[in-house]
């Protein structure tokens, strides 16, 4: 189990980092690396940027053959249930809390065999397990549906049509759990390439096959599927060298440390989908195709954070989990490079945190100034239409509140994960459920659905907060790191480049003489562009180096035009 330091320790003893079961190679003397975290978030930002554009094309897709119905509805209270088991048994949570930190161990050319092994052993008993479930699945399809919501539709043919495609769509958890656990595996090699665009094609299959009977809901069942399994093809070349076998060796020390690990999480991620399912219930209560709106505005909310946070962030993870790993081997024989190893580990942390910071408040603040703009571009068309725009944009701007604390806390629950240390956030996130659903449930009733905005703003803060003080006190903070000057110049350009965005769009839509898409494509290239030239000016004039130093790196890549394994 990952443990952090004692409160009675000595605060000048190093900070006792956790230390593996086993005996690992020392890393090289210089982990920083911060040139290489940022080249490999870079690898996987294009990947995200593919994926969400290609997330933002299959919404499109949805609103213009579906709109909000209540039908689109149903089939996304079928497809919550596949995505819950696969975030529960082998989601990215578990990808970035257990499998990556495991992984790594056993990355070194030197132990490479035992990683097959490891990795077989956990397949193996990962497919015996989900194909257990899915059955149980579609043995209780009604009862589940009924717990998912499908009983508050207005319309009880509804709830027919979500039972049917629950039982099509759960499958999709197994394929996408064994990509899951290639990804895992690819990460620890460092290998992001491959696994970067899983998502990417994901998206992009459900998009094809929609497309392809556009007539029918269940096509994005059938994408869904397909989609999922194209994620196991996709990764496969890239573990060229791997050795899998069918294997069920239950007593392997690593499996033992990836439960252990992962025994926190999905605790806490039991009560984040109890959460979810109860936000479902509630919303479906405020209108049948409330979900929808939420589902479109959750696209558009999570596409900054899915660029910036989860690239650096798993970009990151391998490198913290190494300077922990060179801390334990540095601890008995030297305390001056064991302490400058905790040293290393929080300038790490902090120099993805800047970065993080100075991207996602000014996206925060362009998409909040522009949110009625680019869902009308986007969206209505079809069968969206204008109300459902309106109701939308509402949505994601009580949205958009919690995400700069959302982005920063996925950020320090991965610094937790990197030190083994799952529980303090699997604590932390219990609690910030329970703010969140008791929050939803005091304001349904005056807000309807806009109360579950408001509760998922307030539940990503008080995480945060939470997550900010335990890392004051087993780590000391990461004061002298330049966070605060960073968040203030970052906030200062932000919102003077929401309000150029926000000035010019609303005069661009009363004076440009255009209606329709070209209208609408001019409201926001006009908007947004004046407001990324704002920002690109604020960055050299307030000397925010973060953004220099990525566009540096990014461009010497390029030049250079090597892949990243």
């Amino acid at each position: 189990m990952l443990n952090s330091t004692d409160a009675t320790e000595d605060a000048n003893q190093p900070v006792p980092l956790p230390q593996d079961e086993e005996e690992r190679p020392s890393p090289p003397t210089n982990l920083s690396e911060n040139k290489g975290v940022v080249k490999a978030a870079a690898v996987l930002a294009v990947g995200n940027i593919i994926s969400r554009m290609l997330g933002l094309v299959r919404e499109i897709v949805k609103s213009n053959l579906f709109g909000a119905s209540d039908l689109l509805g149903a089939y996304t209270v079928a497809a919550l249930v596949p995505m819950t088991l696969f975030n529960l048994i082998t989601g990215g949570e578990m990808v970035s809390s257990s499998l990556v930190p495991v992984f790594s161990d056993y990355a070194s050319k030197e132990r490479r065999q035992a990683l097959w092994d490891v990795v077989s052993t956990f397949m193996s008993l990962a497919i015996l397990v989900l194909l257990s479930i899915v059955a149980l699945v579609m043995l209780f399809t009604p009862q589940i549906a009924w717990l998912a919501g499908a009983r508050n539709f207005s319309d009880q043919s509804l709830t027919a049509v979500t039972e049917q495609m629950m039982r099509l769509a759960t499958p999709a958890v197994l394929f996408l759990s064994i990509a899951s656990i290639l990804t895992g595996v690819l990460y620890a090699l460092k290998r992001f390439t491959l696994p970067a665009f899983t998502a990417a094609v994901f998206n992009g299959t459900i998009v094809v096959v929609a497309l392809l009977r556009p007539d029918h809901i269940d096509s994005l069942v059938y994408g869904l599927l397909l989609g999922s399994f194209l994620q196991i093809i996709l990764q496969l070349p890239a573990l060229r060298d791997g050795r899998f076998r069918l294997q069920f060796n239950w007593r392997h020390p690593a499996l033992r440390r990836i439960l252990v690990l992962y025994t926190p999480i999905v605790i806490v991620l039991l009560v984040n989908q109890v959460a979810i399912w109860i936000s479902y219930n509630l919303a479906i209560l405020t209108g049948d195709n409330s979900v929808t709106y939420m589902t479109y505005a959750t696209t558009l909310y999570q596409f900054p954070l899915g660029l910036v946070v989860t690239a650096l962030s798993m970009a990151t993870l391998p490198t913290l989990s190494q300077i922990v790993t060179a801390y334990h081997a540095a601890k008995e024989t030297d305390a001056s490079i064991a302490s400058a190893r905790v040293q290393e580990f929080k300038q790490t942390l902090a120099g993805g945190l800047r970065l993080v910071l100075t991207l996602v408040l000014p996206a925060t603040a362009g998409l909040f100034a522009l949110a009625p703009a680019i869902i009308a571009l986007l969206l209505e068309h079809g069968e969206f239409t204008p109300q459902d725009t309106a109701v939308t944009a509402i949505v994601l701007r009580i949205y958009l509140a919690g995400l700069p604390f959302a982005a920063i806390d996925q950020m320090l629950v991965f610094a937790s994960y990197a030190r083994k240390d799952t529980w303090r956030p699997a604590i932390v996130g219990i609690i910030s459920v329970i703010i969140y659903t008791g929050t939803a449930v005091l304001l349904l009733e005056p807000l309807g659905l806009y109360s579950l905005m408001v509760a998922d703003a307030i539940k990503h803060f008080s995480h945060t907060m939470m997550m900010l003080w335990l890392l004051q006190r087993h780590l000391g903070g990461l004061r002298g790191f330049g966070i605060c000057s960073a968040t203030l110049k970052a906030g200062v350009a932000s919102v003077l480049t929401g309000l150029v965005a926000f000035v010019v769009g609303e005069t661009a839509v009363t004076l440009l003489p255009f209606a329709g898409f070209v209208g609408k494509l001019l409201v926001v290239a006009l908007a947004g562009g004046l407001g990324l030239i704002t920002f690109l000016g604020l960055v050299k004039l307030l000397a925010i180096t973060e953004v220099q130093m990525l566009h540096r790196t990014l461009t010497t890549r390029l030049r250079r035009r090597k892949p990243t394994d």
